[in-house]
Formats: C-alpha cells, structure tokens, sequence
C-alpha cells in the first residue's frame, strides 16, 4: 500500500510511525554522529569506490527530490571496503537540501547542520535486485557526502543545469554520461554505523558511510527551486 508522506506538518516524519510503525526501531536513521564519542575500529579498511564505468540514464523528480539513476545490472559502478563484505553497486544518488535561511543535511556532527547532503545509493549483489536487497539487514549501503556553501563545484553543474526540466512532480529527463566521481571529496574517511533508509519506508536494511570531508558548492548550486507537493 502506497502513503502520502512528506514534510509538512500534517504528513511529516513526527507523523510517519502511523503508517510506517517502523520508524520507532531500533536502528533509525538519520543520526547525530559524535565525534568525540566516535570510537576507531583498525579492522574497517578502506572504501573502495570503482566509478569508472558508471552508466547514468535518466533524472527524475519523485515528488519528494530528485533521483539521478544509474544502469545496475551489471559491477559498472560498485563500491566495496570499510565495513562492507561484497560488492554494492550503485543505483541512484539523490540531495537533501534546506533553504538559504536553514541548513538541510539529515545527519548532523556534533548537531552542527551542513547545507545539504547528498546520498548515493547502493544494493549488495548478492541479493540479486535491489527491492530484495533493500529488505535485507545489510542490504544496501548510502554513501552521505555533506555539502558547505563556498566555491562552485563543477561536478555538479550538470545536474544544476537539467532541474529546470523536471520542476514538476513526476517529470522525468534522459541524464546520460554523468560521471559520479564528480562529487566526491578528496578524501574518502568516513563514519559507519548500521541504520535505515531516511524516507519512508524506513526500512532498517542501510550501513552508512557517512565522509568526514564535505564538498564545496556555490549556494546557486544548493538552492534550488523544484515543486514538490
């Protein structure tokens, strides 16, 4: 049964257990992640990001963002490493944003708020589709990169450019030959811990990567008008 949820008052997340009794779990997400309290743990290695081949194909507007899809039927663009056993492969990123007068990261560091934050969305292979995968306690894993407002970054402009064609709920654009790594900061250091997607259904099947080192974006990049109901 689908639900219509969103931001406002009458339908936003202090409202979403009555239809999604989930998100009073156990491991919800998002999280405010302490660092002094963030213990380190020599046994996670490296993350392991192969975006070379990544193949976008379209943009979307779902009514609550927009998703950048990718074709996952094949290890074009996976991520491995960190706490990770197997290969992931990437599907979709998308953006949570707030406006020029509020910060609208999820997760926040030492309950400081950054101007957006961007996730990018991976399955584990093997669960063989992302729908079962996405039931899985270890199902699926978010790469969360923080954004700040300061330069332009570059990688992004290209999705900038496309938003006026999809304002409306629904609207969909061809989006090819977007290259992710684009969007990543230099430096690959993260916090990990188990959670759950940020959005309904809030299923409990995420392992967060959430990097320490933000991008720097212009605040015409993050400020974006698109409709949403």
């Amino acid at each position: 049964m689908s639900h219509h949820w969103g931001y406002g008052k009458h339908n936003g997340p202090e409202q979403w257990h009555k239809d999604f009794p989930i998100a009073k779990g156990e491991r919800q997400s998002p999280v405010d992640i302490h660092t002094q309290a963030a213990v380190h743990d020599p046994t996670l290695k490296p993350l392991s990001l192969r975006y070379e081949q990544a193949t976008s194909r379209r943009i979307i507007n779902n009514g609550h963002s927009f998703n950048v899809e990718f074709d996952d039927s094949q290890d074009k663009a996976v991520l491995e490493g960190g706490p990770l056993t197997g290969t992931y492969r990437l599907i979709q990123f998308h953006f949570h944003w707030g406006s020029s007068d509020e910060q609208g990261s999820e997760h926040t560091v030492d309950k400081k708020k950054y101007a957006a934050e961007l996730h990018l969305v991976h399955w584990n292979t093997k669960y063989g589709e992302f729908g079962k995968a996405a039931q899985q306690p270890d199902g699926l894993a978010v790469l969360g990169i923080f954004l700040k407002i300061g330069d332009a970054k570059p990688g992004l402009q290209k999705v900038v450019d496309v938003l006026d064609s999809i304002k409306a709920k629904g609207k969909s654009a061809d989006f090819t030959n977007f290259d992710p790594r684009g969007l990543l900061p230099e430096s690959l250091d993260y916090w990990t811990y188990p959670g759950s997607l940020t959005t309904p259904p809030l299923l409990e099947s995420v392992t967060w990567l959430v990097l320490k080192e933000p991008i720097s974006v212009s605040s015409e990049q993050v400020f974006i008008e698109i409709l949403y109901p």
